[in-house]
């Protein structure tokens, strides 16, 4: 069977085994579902790349136990990723560090730095500790889709996207539902490259200091490209007083059956099975947000209407997720 518990210690142990074997095995995380291979294993990590159809010099994300596994991928932090550490891991935030020459060359993507995150998921967790007992240091794992395209936040999602082939470590729905925050901790100041569900303002506490704005220097990193996230419908970022008449404008294109829209309230002649409550605070809000592209698109819809987010810091990662689903592809 392709989608296997993750509460089950027999199907943990499978797929580590098939991990440490230099398989490909896809599981749960808080954040979404990753598609991980052996991070020290080169032939291995080539493979998640081919699966996804991603760039090569496109940097993963590497999982790792703890703080003291982190250290095989990159040299001990300094005083500022450690609090970010301590604060924050287990959890859903990834560090670029400094990467040891010679270790987890295809997982950098050729880059002299490397991304490092210890996830909080309990089933992420029982994998790593595993493979760490048979050998495998870390995880590579990017989110489990095409490239460019939808994170799963369910096991049925992965199916859907590689079929019956792959082992799929299921933990029920991601809780985040986006990926992590990014901090770039190779230079002064730290930079924020990629926003996540947990507020810039909290990193920010912990560090005791305001985090840059990404460079044109820092590394090249997951979710970076401008069209990212995106369904196979077009999406559109709509203010909430222009939303039920472009609504209809697009209905008059596609079809009054296929335009969705996810929204504060509902425009007047949307069917209810393309409308989808949009919460009004941003962790609900992007926990939702992945599974209900995908499930307008199973749907098959043509264009979807997003009611564009409130402003605000903790709104940061909805907006950029959504921002990028919607540019042009």
């Amino acid at each position: 069977m392709t989608i296997l518990s993750g509460d089950d210690p027999g199907s943990v142990e499978e797929a580590a085994r098939r991990i440490a074997a230099g398989q490909l095995v896809a599981f749960a995380t808080e954040t979404v579902y990753g598609l991980g291979a052996r991070a020290d294993d080169d032939a291995a990590v080539a493979a998640i790349f081919a699966a996804k159809g991603r760039p090569a010099d496109h940097p993963l994300i590497v999982h790792v136990a703890d703080a003291q596994a982190a250290e095989v991928f990159a040299p001990p932090p300094g005083p500022a990723a450690r609090r970010l550490m301590a604060a924050f891991w287990p959890g859903t935030v990834s560090l670029v560090l400094p990467r040891r020459p010679g270790v987890a060359q295809a997982a950098a993507g050729g880059w002299p730095t490397v991304a490092l995150r210890c996830p909080a998921h309990p089933v992420a967790r029982a994998l790593l500790q595993r493979c760490r007992a048979l050998g495998v240091p870390g995880i590579a794992a990017p989110s489990a889709n095409r490239f460019g395209r939808v994170s799963p936040t369910r096991a049925e999602h992965v199916r859907d996207e590689f079929g019956d082939g792959l082992l799929v470590l299921d933990g029920g729905p991601s809780r985040a539902g986006i990926e992590s925050s990014i901090v770039d901790c190779t230079g002064s100041p730290l930079r924020l490259l990629r926003p996540g569900s947990l507020p810039r303002r909290e990193l920010e506490q912990v560090l005791g200091e305001p985090l840059g704005d990404p460079a044109e220097a820092s590394p090249r990193v997951s979710g970076s490209l401008a069209s990212h996230y995106a369904p196979h419908a077009a999406v559109e970022l709509v203010e909430a007083a222009g939303l039920e008449p472009r609504v209809h404008v697009l209905q008059s294109l596609h079809g009054a059956d296929r335009v969705a829209a996810w929204a504060t309230a509902r425009p007047r002649g949307l069917p209810a099975a393309a409308f989808r409550p949009m919460p009004d605070n941003a962790v609900d809000a992007a926990h939702e947000l992945f599974d209900t592209l995908r499930r307008w698109d199973a749907m098959g819809m043509r264009a979807i209407c997003v009611e564009t987010p409130p402003p605000g810091a903790d709104w940061d990662g909805v907006r950029d997720r959504l921002l990028r689903a919607a540019a042009p592809r």
